[in-house]
């Protein structure tokens, strides 16, 4: 758009005055939200009808017969900032074609000249009707038509009739609405947990209001009303926000550009807009769910009155019979104390006690109020399969009280029901959440309820990520003696995100609170604080440790404690990384987490771990190091079977590479740059110094056990990495220049700035290498980097693993002197820098 005068008065129907004011009130600061935009059509309504009658009054025609009609969201009065005009010219039809277009061209050549985006039709009653019953799309904006100026007598006639017809073709148009929906979700994701959603197209935004406010017109249904309106209007001031702080008609709210918008809302920042945004869409989720649950089964109770009647030869009628006609009353099939299922839905039975009523008759007695109810309720829902009634919801919202502290047992062996249904909890947990039920019941829920995650690997929100740890947790149950205790864990190991400071141990005190609040005793209130406090020991001890080394199992030992703690923990690090999301966890993490869990089982039982410095080579790494001290060059072996985690297991996790050749500078950077050029992730490697037995050779032997797997494609044949290891050590293959020739050739993505890398001492207490642990941005070679430097710093590697989530490689390495020393704090922590400056 130019750039206008503000202090030129003008009309605001001509160009300039409507520029000039449209231009004022998205600049004011004063006005927002609803008043907003409906000023903002009102200004629009006032320049198009003026645009009409000037083309009407050159075409010498009278008003009647012609109407410019607002459909869309411009027909509801929700103008954004950026929205498109949705316009349709409507004409009876008397007039010369040639004289409509014109007609048209003058409304519709202003709007473009002025930079809006249009979207325009131009039809007589007839055609509209036609284009109505052909396309479901354009049938909805016609929902939602209002006469702009002109004849407003045909667009009522208009929408009476679209109307009329919407409701007399409800059963076969609502599934198609409803089918359009799903596919959107499909497409779209769901709003609530996306880290940049669309507004407008994913599940729970501005589409879905839209699919409610049909659905309540066809008079099949209604969605519930509690905080829909107030959820909607957060998500229009959230899209005009997006659209003044870009500039741009965008319904997605990008990660770039959410500092902007929330500054333009006024809220604290980008995890505050997030959770507004993530509230709205859970409660336009929640009413989208219920009301095409009731669309459903009153269309196929309708479909079931004809053969009904059929069978009954005509003769039947509801309620025939029974007195006044009255309906025949629904079955009610009882599942809990004051749980029964009607109509497919769990309700409370007619005489459920939420809460006190009264006093008895026998000696005034006070008729005891029912705590356990809600918890009852969900429990026989999820068990059940099937959906909580939202009228149950409202119900026990309205008067459920909370629980006394501690909970009595009934309460707490119903929360774990609850938790053990799996997948059918979630939709019973989000019923109670849509009824503030959840806060009630656990108060430190609220810090975690619509909280963002802004690592990409996790899929959830906070809260839901705890929800669906618990589903996880509820097919391993089996595996463990306390399944309650598990369960429990499970919903509450992320409890202390949302808090200052490690989530872990935050979490620990929370989890100790709540344990101790429903009831648990005080040794199960500790197995419970255990878990959470160390519900990442296994994966990241597992992933970022050598597990060689005796000082690793043993530090596990000493912070899991029993072997019943132990046997909970391995199955919480499961079910959390397969909530996670699914970079999370694979067969490869799973073995490793395996073997780590075996090693502590035999230390908390009383074993004595092996000696690494003691065990010898195996028979291959001896054959392949008699061979290299022979020859003097490297050779290579390459496993090509996978390497499984279990018998009969698919996934591989990953193949072995052994690589072995005369100890010599520069060999770890040479093998892991010839692996990333062959496209190989290295998912851990170990190096170690062979002595060969008297008699077989002379001379230190460098033997390299990797694990490997193809990023893509097939694995390369061994004696191509061997040709280019060789060239790689005599100098001939530039690693680094080959690996900039490949990152040159792909298109540079605009993204988020990653942080720098970051390297760390770790407190580790191993008795055989200083631990390192580099975090940085996962990219190709960046293990050969790390091994350039740590070369150029003349230490020795004695292992490396990696770990890598999303993006972010966590790389752990075990380094010594020369003579296989320990470095001392000062040389570490120098070394740590030094590391961190080559890889900045």
């Amino acid at each position: 758009m130019t750039s206008i005068d503000l202090n030129t008065e003008t009309d605001d129907t001509g160009p300039d005055g409507y520029a000039a004011a449209r231009l004022r009130l998205l600049t004011e600061k004063t006005r927002s939200g609803p008043p907003r935009r409906a000023e903002l059509s009102r200004l629009t309504d006032a320049w198009l009808a003026a645009l009409l009658a000037a083309g009407l009054g050159a075409a010498g025609r009278p008003p009647r017969g012609v109407a410019l009609v607002a459909v869309g969201g411009y027909g509801r009065g929700e103008l954004s900032p950026r929205s498109d005009l949705d316009l349709l010219l409507l004409h009876d039809g008397t007039a010369d074609p040639g004289a409509v277009a014109t007609l048209a061209d003058r409304v519709w050549y202003p709007v473009w000249d002025l930079g809006l985006a249009l979207d325009h039709s131009v039809r007589t009653p007839a055609e509209a009707h036609r284009a109505a019953a052909e396309d479901l799309k354009v049938q909805l904006g016609l929902l939602d038509a209002r006469p702009v100026a002109g004849d407003a007598g045909l667009v009522t006639a208009l929408r009476t009739t679209v109307l009329a017809d919407w409701r007399n073709q409800a059963t076969r148009r609502l599934p198609e609405l409803d089918a359009l929906c799903r596919d959107r979700a499909e497409r779209s994701g769901e709003l609530q947990y996306l880290l940049e959603p669309d507004l407008k197209e994913a599940r729970g935004g501005l589409r879905d209001t839209q699919a409610l406010r049909a659905v309540a017109a066809s008079w099949v249904a209604d969605a519930p009303r509690e905080g829909l309106d107030e959820a909607r209007r957060r998500l229009l001031d959230a899209r005009d926000a997006l659209h003044l702080a870009t500039g741009r008609a965008t319904d997605r709210l990008a990660l770039q550009e959410q500092d902007a918008v929330a500054a333009e809302l006024g809220l604290l920042d980008a995890d505050t807009l997030l959770r507004e945004v993530y509230e709205a869409a859970r409660t336009v989720s929640y009413a989208s769910d219920v009301t095409w649950r009731e669309v459903n089964r009153v269309l196929k109770a309708r479909a079931g009155r004809p053969r009904l009647r059929g069978l009954l030869g005509g003769r039947g009628r509801a309620g025939a019979g029974r007195p006044g006609g009255a309906k025949p009353p629904a079955e009610r099939t009882p599942l809990a104390e004051g749980v029964v299922e009607m109509d497919g839905e769990v309700v409370l039975a007619l005489g459920a006690l939420p809460q006190a009523l009264g006093f008895g008759r026998a000696g005034g007695t006070p008729i005891e109020r029912d705590p356990v109810l809600p918890l009852r309720a969900a429990a026989a829902a999820a068990q059940a399969g099937l959906p909580l009634s939202p009228h149950a919801v409202r119900r026990l919202a309205d008067t459920a009280k909370a629980l006394p502290t501690p909970w009595p047992a009934e309460a707490r062996e119903e929360l774990v029901t609850l938790l053990g249904a799996g997948e059918s909890t979630v939709p019973v947990w989000e019923a109670l959440e849509a009824g503030g039920l959840i806060t009630r019941l656990l108060p430190d829920w609220e810090r975690v309820r619509c909280r963002p995650q802004r690592n990409p690997v996790h899929t959830w929100t906070v809260d839901r990520h705890l929800v669906e740890t618990a589903v996880r947790a509820a097919s391993l149950t089996r595996r463990v003696h306390r399944p309650d205790l598990l369960l429990v864990a499970a919903l509450l190991h992320d409890i202390g995100k949302g808090w200052p400071g490690d989530h872990s141990v935050v979490g620990e005190t929370i989890a100790r609170d709540v344990a101790a609040r429903i009831g648990f005793d005080s040794a199960d209130v500790g197995v419970v604080a255990t878990l959470v406090r160390h519900h990442l020991l296994l994966v990241e001890t597992a992933t970022r440790r050598d597990l060689d080394d005796p000082a690793t199992v043993q530090s596990v030992a000493t912070a899991v404690g029993t072997l019943g703690a132990l046997e909970l923990l391995h199955a919480l690090t499961e079910a959390d990384a397969l909530a996670t999301g699914p970079a999370a966890w694979s067969t490869w993490r799973a073995s490793l987490v395996a073997d780590l869990v075996k090693r502590v089982a035999g230390v908390l039982a009383g074993e004595e771990p092996p000696d690494p410095e003691a065990a010898a080579p195996s028979a291959e790494q001896e054959r392949l190091a008699i061979e290299a001290l022979r020859t003097g060059e490297p050779v290579l072996a390459l496993h090509t079977e996978p390497v499984l985690a279990e018998p009969g297991e698919a996934e591989p996790v990953g193949v072995e590479l052994l690589v072995a050749l005369p100890e010599r500078p520069g060999v770890l950077p040479a093998v892991a740059g010839v692996l990333a050029l062959h496209r190989l992730t290295v998912r851990a490697a170990e190096l170690r110094a062979v002595a060969l037995p008297a008699g077989l050779g002379t001379g230190p032997v460098l033997v390299l056990d990797w694990r490997v797997a193809a990023a893509y494609g097939s694995l390369p044949e061994a004696h191509r990495l061997r040709a280019d290891l060789v060239r790689a050590l005599d100098g001939s293959l530039d690693i680094p220049a080959r690996l900039a020739e490949r990152d040159a050739a792909y298109p540079r993505r605009r993204g988020v700035t990653a942080p720098p890398p970051r390297v760390t001492v770790a407190a580790a207490d191993s008795r055989l290498a200083t631990v390192l642990e580099v975090r940085a941005q996962d990219a190709p070679g960046l293990l050969h980097r790390i091994g350039r430097a740590l070369e150029g710093a003349e230490v020795r590697v004695r292992s490396a693993h990696v770990s890598t989530l999303g993006a972010n490689a966590v790389d752990t390495l075990y380094v010594t002197r020369p003579d296989g020393s320990l470095l001392s704090s000062e040389e570490a922590a120098g070394l740590a820098k030094t590391l961190e400056e080559a890889l900045g």
